[in-house]
């Protein structure tokens, strides 16, 4: 018995930890590796973090190498294999974004899973340039390993399950897994075919996973809300990729000798990509959906065809500006520019039919997307009539802001109308 006072004598180095060590011990690695967030718990009120941000970062790199090859390889064959390429990549993001969002802590785990993805990303993004060509196999390859990654940890979250979410838990891991097999496995196929395998890989996973958001019981539905996080989430990427635009401008004015002509479309170029941006933010972006599964599975794949036509627009700005003098913009060029700006305006208004907005300013809304749906028309024309580099840029921006026009139209007459009548249209 150790005497009253007396002190307590210490841990020899390699004796066994006493209680209070194992205690403490225990306490540091629920701190630093706590274990996946169970279903029905995912935080509402949640800041975007700088890991996710750089992992947004990482993903942005992949997609600057697929445009960067589009705009080398302005044909229908170069836009199939980026649209392909580009979707493969993007669900992937999607993908390790939903697993954070619902599952993921700031924590030394949270920051070890993403560090898991960037590590397969950063190999994979080498391979994208000639994914439809020599490094397919092993574009395919890598792929796979990605989504093996993301499949183990849906499925490590997916351990405390209570009943009512296995289905939905082990119908998502089994969708991870068929991708990761199905891609490993294209590695065997001829080049064409194992592109063609890609794009009904992407179209069966995105239905797959609309499907299982729709179908699921409302308690399931119920866990998978658009949180302020997640919004932002999808309005940085559409940010960061808007800088494709600007990258392509760049790199364009930077292969030629510039001139008066040249620095006009250049700037001209960077107006449209600007609309883009001020089209998405106006009508669509941050903005929370409906709390339906219908609206989350439309809002969330909405942001698809957008980001890729976006994406999509950069590269085509390449060529306009190297062809600043030409008499007529090439073809494709032509018409990946103008069909990636009909796809920006009918993405957003598709992504903006999902919002609360949508019924809360019907008056708005309502006519807003019939006269997008014409602009869109409008833009495809413009596309086929290919008229000079400066006068097909001036034209965009023209069709740009004919919705936005019709929007301040809209502000103006409600500012213009009593307040009794205002209360009573907005509650229609």
């Amino acid at each position: 018995m150790r005497n009253q006072g007396q002190e307590p004598t210490p841990s020899l180095p390699g004796t066994p930890a006493t209680s209070g060590d194992a205690t403490l011990l225990q306490r540091l690695r629920r701190q630093l590796w706590q274990p996946p967030r169970a279903h029905g718990e995912q935080p509402q009120e949640r800041v975007v973090g700088p890991l996710e941000l750089f992992y947004d970062l990482v993903v942005v790199v992949l997609v600057a190498q697929a445009a960067h090859h589009l705009a080398e390889h302005l044909t229908w064959r170069g836009l199939g294999e980026y649209s392909v390429v580009f979707a493969l990549v993007w669900i992937a993001w999607a993908n390790g974004s939903l697993h954070h969002e619902l599952h993921g802590h700031e924590d030394a785990r949270g920051r070890s899973t993403f560090l898991l993805q960037i590590l397969v990303l950063v190999p994979l993004g080498a391979f994208v340039p000639g994914a439809g060509g020599d490094h397919g196999r092993a574009f395919a390859v890598t792929a796979g390993v990605l989504f093996a990654v993301l499949a183990v940890l849906w499925l490590l979250a997916s351990r405390g399950d209570s009943p009512e979410y296995r289905r939905s838990s082990r119908l998502f891991v089994a969708g991870t897994v068929s991708c990761a097999l199905v891609l490993g496995a294209s590695a065997l196929l001829p080049a064409d075919a194992r592109v063609w395998t890609w794009g009904l890989l992407d179209a069966a996973y995105l239905g797959g996973f609309a499907a299982v958001i729709v179908s699921a019981v409302p308690a399931v539905s119920a866990t998978l809300t658009i949180t302020g996080a997640l919004i932002e989430r999808f309005g940085l990427l559409i940010i960061i990729v808007l800088g494709e635009t600007v990258t392509g401008v760049v790199a364009g004015l930077a292969a030629e000798p510039i001139d008066a002509r040249t620095l006009a479309v250049a700037l001209v170029a960077v107006v449209v990509g600007f609309g883009a941006w001020w089209t998405y933010f106006d009508f669509a972006g941050h903005r929370a959906p409906r709390p339906t599964p219908a609206a989350t599975a439309q809002w969330m794949l909405a942001h698809l065809p957008l980001t890729a036509a976006v994406a999509a627009m950069g590269a085509a700005m390449v060529g306009l500006v190297e062809h600043a003098h030409a008499a007529r913009t090439p073809a494709a060029t032509s018409w990946v520019l103008c069909g990636g700006a009909a796809a920006v305006l009918t993405s957003t208004m598709v992504a903006a039919a999902s919002l609360r907005a949508w019924r809360e300013a019907g008056t708005l809304y309502r006519p807003l997307a019939r006269t997008c749906a014409a602009t869109a028309v409008a833009c495809l024309a413009l596309g086929a009539a290919r008229p000079a580099p400066l006068v097909l840029g001036l034209a965009l921006v023209a069709l740009f802001g004919i919705p936005w026009g019709l929007a301040v139209a809209h502000r103006l007459r409600q500012d213009g109308l009593p307040h009794d009548d205002k209360a009573s249209r907005a509650s229609h």
